[in-house]
């Protein structure tokens, strides 16, 4: 076989499928899942499919007052489906969840490179579709054990680009009639809808695309192409009506009316009417107009405008021009990277500007390739695709750089300008070449950059690690088999997820940061607090102090509370156990001799003190032993079992958090400890307990002191259709009256006017 019969498709597409598709399933080596938002999702999709229809209220998330579903119902319709055809061989729900991003990953680089083929040549299409395979930044989100959303938008991309590439590629031969396959597009851009609630870039891309193809067309004098540039532009304008009418069945965007979309319309002075959704209110009413005119322009402005130079001059010009006027008309666009001022309220890491080591972890040496492209826009060597993809590329660069969310989205961006660049700069090369320097160039560039970028791709897929394990796994099993289903959990919002999927019960924080949860955890809201939003358990661990500077920064956002305290808290690992037990971490050692009295030195910064207090746990018992010697107001606590101790200033110690973990005393009881990684703490106070009996519904109320019970209906949409009070004193069961309407319901139990428990359940 000669070596290029390597770029043949028979040959290069079942190679790159082969290679995506072996990185992408690394991750099955562990037997939990990556991250914490596919537990919620998977456990959205059990519960459907156990109930056999697809319902949109959930009452084991968002606790205590339940969470609607956000995602458009796509997002869980696909795992579904596949389960549903891979279970006739075995595959368990699990694990067919587990790899449907792998086969929506390999499908997005199968389509891309299909979509090469016809924009450029065979080789092209191979290393950029290779770069694309070999590109963490893209594997991240489209590997096995990692379920996101993102995902689906970027294969409908693919196949869009896919329609756009046959709709060039048959100009010649079909003439007017390859128009027929912006259908294609079309239809990408409005199913994109339905798999994931921020599929809006699609139409940017698209959109893009068909303004930078017009633009090449009139630099490149190519007036034929401009009809394919209006055609491409109308097609995301039916697409977006197709992604309104779905929205109103699958569920609508996280711009749509009932979600982010009120707020943002305001901020835009826009009103809902036939459109549903800020975003493709936008685009259809503004985006596309305006393109139009700009293709329309250009059509006329060919006609007397010759010279090229003169032509790229009108073209900035008039980019100037649009910018200004969008930005003219929507002043609120300038927000448009931190969503409209959504995520300066609850910032996310996945919400922060991309870093130089992100870019490498996503990108690695690839990102260094991106300048070759440009080697396309030498003269003579410019195609009318090198326009139209800058589409895709010069916003996805502009998203990388704003979110590091976006990385995954601007993955095809990086992988097709590195692999087209590396092609170029070989072919520019190649005639002043003799053939043995010609070897080792094409050694050098074609073989040796795509395997080292595939080796720190395979590095990082290799080193990721899930932060479920079998504590995790074992406590909130044990909460779930062990509580009511009607009973509120608070748990760090980052494990929130875990308690809806383990344990099925609803975490009053769960996928973004709260921080009233973070005050709760130091302090600053008590008991009282919790038990007016129903909280039945918490959960503290060991997490929660590895993450103790998130959960004091979390707490300082909350506008009503100023966080004066300086807490110092730092976990160390048992390092040395020779003559005394070390613990040690950067410039902190800790040296304890255990005896009828602890010999407790911590050297901070070549400085030795003594704490005030030492608790030790060991086989699930805590102990305070005696100390030899104590000068600061400092604490210490170690944990024997798994080898690690907790040193903490006066204020740290005196949080809820440390409180519960160390020394819990009433209201709240331990009920759950595995000794020193996961505890769950009953906290005592009147309480609901739901039982059922066929069509019967009883509250139960334990410590019956309360005097009043609150009951709210709701059916299945959200929409509150019953709300009433009842008179409970003196009772200890409460059956549900037939008057109340509703399929989920909400309780409220109150002592006078407190409240003092609250819940959610859904009725049959």
């Amino acid at each position: 076989m000669k070596f290029e019969d390597l770029f043949k498709p028979r040959v290069a597409l079942p190679v790159l499928t082969v290679i995506t598709l072996i990185l992408r399933l690394i991750p099955l080596r562990h037997e939990y899942m990556l991250g914490y938002d596919p537990y919620f999702h998977l456990a959205y999709i059990e519960e459907a499919l156990k109930a056999g229809e697809w319902f949109n209220f959930l009452t084991i998330a968002g606790g205590p007052w339940g969470a609607k579903i956000a995602h458009p119902i796509g997002l869980y319709l696909a795992p579904a489906y596949v389960y549903k055809f891979l279970k006739i061989f075995g595959v368990s729900l699990y694990n067919a969840f587990r790899i449907t991003p792998v086969i929506f990953g390999a499908l997005t680089v199968i389509f891309f490179y299909l979509a090469l083929l016809k924009l450029y040549d065979e080789k092209k299409a191979f290393f950029a579709s290779l770069f694309l395979a070999l590109s963490f930044g893209h594997v991240f989100r489209s590997m096995a054990n990692y379920y996101r959303g993102d995902n689906y938008m970027l294969f409908w991309y693919s196949v869009a680009l896919f329609g756009i590439g046959y709709a060039l590629y048959m100009k010649e031969k079909f003439g007017n009639k390859r128009l027929m396959f912006y259908i294609v597009p079309t239809m990408a851009s409005g199913l994109a809808s339905i798999f994931w609630q921020a599929y809006y870039p699609i139409f940017i891309f698209l959109l893009a695309n068909a303004v930078f193809l017009a633009a090449g067309t009139f630099i490149l004098d190519e007036k034929e192409n401009l009809l394919d540039a209006l055609a491409l532009a109308l097609s995301t304008v039916l697409g977006a009506f197709i992604a309104n009418y779905l929205g109103g069945k699958f569920g609508y965007g996280m711009l749509g009316h009932d979600q982010m979309g009120k707020r943002v319309a305001e901020k835009l002075l826009l009103e809902f009417d036939t459109i549903k959704d800020a975003y493709l209110l936008v685009h259809v009413k503004y985006l596309v107009p305006l393109s139009i005119a700009f293709i329309a322009l250009l059509f006329l402005l060919s006609k007397f405008v010759r010279d090229k130079k003169v032509r790229i001059g009108v073209l900035i010009g008039l980019a100037v021009l649009g910018i200004f006027v969008l930005f003219y008309r929507f002043e609120a666009l300038k927000d448009l990277s931190t969503g409209f001022g959504i995520f300066k309220e609850a910032p996310i890491q996945e919400t922060q500007p991309s870093s130089f080591n992100d870019l490498w972890k996503a990108f690695s040496i690839s990102l260094f390739l991106i300048p070759l492209f440009f080697l396309r826009f030498y003269p003579n060597r410019t195609s009318i695709s090198d326009f139209l993809v800058l589409g895709l590329i010069l916003p996805s660069l502009y998203m990388i750089k704003t979110w590091t969310r976006f990385l995954f989205i601007g993955s095809m961006a990086i992988a097709l300008m590195a692999g087209i660049g590396v092609v170029e700069l070989y072919e520019i090369l190649k005639p002043q070449l003799n053939e043995r320097k010609l070897q080792a160039l094409g050694v050098g560039l074609l073989v040796l950059l795509p395997a080292v970028n595939g080796a720190f791709a395979i590095n990082e897929t290799y080193s990721l690690t899930p932060y479920m394990n079998e504590h995790w796994e074992r406590a909130l099993t044990w909460l779930g088999e062990n509580s009511n289903e009607n009973d509120i959990v608070m748990a760090w919002w980052d494990y929130g997820h875990f308690v809806t999927y383990y344990a099925r019960r609803s975490p009053i924080a769960q996928g973004s940061p709260n921080s009233a949860v973070a005050l709760y955890y130091l302090g600053k809201l008590d008991e009282n607090w919790a038990m007016g939003l129903g909280v039945d358990y918490v959960v503290v661990s060991y997490y929660n102090f590895l993450k103790f500077g998130a959960i004091v920064e979390t707490a300082n956002r909350h506008p009503k509370y100023n966080i004066t305290e300086k807490y110092g808290l730092i976990v160390l690992p048992l390092t040395s156990t020779i003559g005394a037990l070390v613990f040690q971490r950067e410039n902190y050692r800790i040296t304890a001799k255990p005896g009828k009295t602890w010999n407790v030195v911590v050297n901070l910064k070549g400085q030795a003190i003594a704490p005030k207090e030492l608790y030790v746990e060991y086989k699930g018992q805590v102990v305070k032993p005696n100390l030899s010697i104590s000068n600061t107001n400092t604490y210490l606590y170690i944990n024997l079992d798994y080898k690690y101790a907790i040193f903490m200033n006066e204020e740290a110690f005196n949080t809820t958090l440390a409180r519960l973990f160390i020394r819990p005393e009433e209201p709240y009881e331990v009920v759950y400890s595995d000794g020193g990684v996961v505890k769950i703490l009953k906290l005592k106070h009147p309480n609901v307990k739901v039982e059922k009996d066929g069509e019967k519904v009883i509250l139960r109320f334990e410590n019956a002191t309360g005097t009043g019970v609150g009951i709210w209906g709701f059916l299945d949409n959200g929409t509150l259709v019953f709300k009433k009070w009842y008179n409970v004193k003196g009772m200890e069961e409460f059956e549900l009256p037939e008057e109340v309407n509703g399929t989920v319901i909400r309780y409220a139990y109150a002592l006078g006017r407190k409240i003092v428990d609250r819940g959610i359940f859904r009725r049959s």
